[in-house]
């Protein structure tokens, strides 16, 4: 199941994250590490899980999980900006905000493929681009939550 799309507009977010390359199934293992590192830093997550999909088409994506090399990013939302994190891989930076066309994906990561379509041609038909790298916002952990229960955001940024 998925929603309608929607333009919103987002703020700028300050962020910890961390950007690699790498294959797809490392995004749950990267969340985890900065849960840690800002756990142990005592700074504070104000938001959901983000995941950055640098990739520009859904074949370049697919292409890029299977040879490992996706480029991968991913980010929590914090309540200020902290200077040096002391760590080589997790830095802390502006999420960009701006005009973007957003729809909620339900269900298994792995059946989002629809809904990306669903936003492409949406994209396409009203005569808008994409601008950036669309986002993925976790809603719910997959441990906690029956697959078909799962609640993907989705953004595209839009120039």
């Amino acid at each position: 199941m998925m929603s309608e799309v929607t333009i919103v507009e987002l703020s700028p977010q300050p962020v910890l994250g961390i950007r690699k390359t790498g294959a797809y199934r490392e995004i749950p293992v990267m969340l985890n590490r900065i849960c840690e590192f800002a756990f142990s830093k005592n700074i504070q997550i104000t938001g959901y899980p983000v995941f950055l999909w640098h990739e520009t088409t859904v074949e370049e994506a697919q292409k890029a999980e299977v040879d490992e090399n996706a480029d991968i990013e991913v980010a929590f939302p914090i309540s200020e900006f902290v200077e040096n994190t002391g760590d080589e891989e997790i830095k802390v930076y502006e999420l960009p905000g701006g005009k973007m066309a957003k729809v909620v994906h339900e269900g298994p990561y792995e059946e989002s493929i629809l809904t990306y379509e669903k936003l492409f041609f949406w994209i396409t038909e009203n005569g808008k681009r994409i601008a950036g790298p669309v986002r993925e916002v976790y809603l719910n952990d997959p441990q906690e939550v029956k697959p078909e229960e799962i609640l993907t955001e989705i953004y595209a940024p839009l120039e």
